[in-house]
């Protein structure tokens, strides 16, 4: 019997889970609708324990025996009791995961889903082969995971590396974790897509209206950033002030962590060369940061959609 590792990637509309071999390889994958419990997280324990257990009796199938399972979680996990402490898109709070899990006799594991996204890409993904690996998830807001000489930094009770969430702007614009100015409040997906809209608004004449079909209900990130290639000036302006609060962001971590690359996910990764062209320029041209330091490479996430469920199950390689 081969030895397997499960993970679970856990999305505010979907449940992903799949069969992870030691070398990244996910031999299956099955996914649930996210149930959104409104009064009990019960419903949403059987939805995953159903899923478990379905795919358990498939690794049996596979002659594999499930030594660990684990979870990326889209929020705040305790990492040393199991439980998911809170998500604010699923309405989930102090949910005792492991405890409520642990007649499968399988050893649990849980951390946060950018966590989880950044194993996945050190050990299998873009940063395969570097030692010291920031991620930063650039969607609806910014998460951030981070790995130090090979381990994964999770802090206390594995509520650290929350990288979205340092201020840029004291007293600046409001950020859903409660505090202003927070990065995620500038460099995010929603962020970028606040600018394209307010531009748009501001331009009748742009680009933008035309990629959006004439609808800014349509505009996104990257309605401007593809107005942009094409020399749209009032785009330009738009993803120049996005790439400044994101390389100010990446600065940041570059003189913290000194890492050896830095990779973006996210939605707005999408942008792939490009924004990563953009970026290095930016940085480049900051003296204290990026110039006359160890060289950190900026690097665009591979593994996408895949990397939570990889990510997950690496949590369990120890077991």
């Amino acid at each position: 019997m081969k030895n397997v590792y499960i993970g679970v990637d856990v999305g505010g509309m979907t449940i992903k889970c799949g069969i992870v071999d030691k070398e990244g390889n996910i031999l299956y994958k099955e996914s649930i609708k996210t149930i959104n419990p409104k009064q009990s997280y019960m419903p949403f324990l059987i939805s995953i324990k159903e899923l478990l257990v379905k795919t358990i009796a498939k690794a049996k199938e596979l002659k594999c025996t499930p030594k660990g399972i684990g979870f990326g979680i889209p929020g705040v996990v305790n990492n040393k009791t199991g439980s998911i402490d809170y998500v604010c898109n699923i309405n989930l709070f102090h949910v005792p995961l492991a405890d409520y899990l642990k007649d499968l006799k399988i050893p649990v594991h849980l951390s946060n889903d950018a966590n989880v996204a950044c194993l996945a890409e050190q050990l299998f993904g873009v940063a395969k082969g570097y030692s010291s690996v920031v991620l930063l998830t650039l969607g609806t807001g910014i998460g951030g995971g981070v790995i130090i000489d090979n381990k994964l930094f999770e802090g206390n009770e594995g509520k650290g590396a929350e990288l979205g969430h340092v201020t840029m702007v004291v007293d600046g614009e409001q950020c859903g974790c409660g505090r202003k100015g927070c990065f995620e409040a500038y460099a995010s997906a929603s962020a970028l897509n606040k600018y394209t809209k307010l531009s748009m608004e501001k331009n009748k004449n742009s680009l933008m209206w035309k990629i959006a079909k004439n609808d800014i209900a349509n505009a996104n990130g990257y309605t401007s950033f593809e107005a942009a290639k094409k020399g749209d000036v009032a785009a330009i302006d738009v993803v120049n002030k996005y790439i400044k609060y994101l390389g100010e962001g990446i600065l940041n971590y570059c003189n913290i962590f000194r890492p050896e690359a830095i990779v973006l996910g996210g939605g707005v990764s999408n942008q792939g060369d490009y924004l990563k062209g953009l970026l290095e320029d930016y940085c480049g041209r900051q003296f204290y940061g990026y110039r006359e330091t160890p060289k950190v490479e900026i690097l665009i996430a591979k593994l996408k959609n895949d990397a939570g469920i990889i990510g997950a199950a690496a949590l369990c390689f120890n077991d």
